[in-house]
């Protein structure tokens, strides 16, 4: 039970911080997509990121996160600055809850939270 409020608390922390930062509250695909693009190493587009080029930036931060607990190895960056992974194990076991708060644990790491 303790451990479950310092969890939300942790995590209110994070959206207070990101909210204070960026205007509003993000969700979870929202926070991937910022991890993503600060990831990426490429040249920013002029305007907006395509939905493809936001759903590979998601795809970014999850393997970024994934990455501190040993699931995912960044290999090279290509031409354009788009970092490639390597999956280096599988996540077994973990339901969707499961998933969802590993990958906020992995959030507050991040963020240093």
């Amino acid at each position: 039970m303790e451990l479950d409020i310092e969890f939300e608390n942790k995590w209110k922390k994070l959206e207070t911080f990101l909210a204070n930062r960026f205007g509003k509250v993000p969700n979870m695909e929202a926070i991937l997509y910022l991890i993503g693009i600060n990831e990426f190493r490429g040249r920013m587009p002029k305007y907006k990121f395509s939905k493809e080029e936001k759903q590979d930036l998601i795809h970014v931060g999850t393997c970024t996160l994934m990455m501190q607990e040993g699931f995912y190895q960044l290999e090279q960056y290509d031409k354009d600055g788009w970092p490639h992974f390597k999956k280096i194990k599988e996540l077994e076991h973990a339901n969707l809850e499961e998933q969802e708060n590993m990958l906020k644990q992995l959030m507050f790491q991040y963020f240093e939270i």
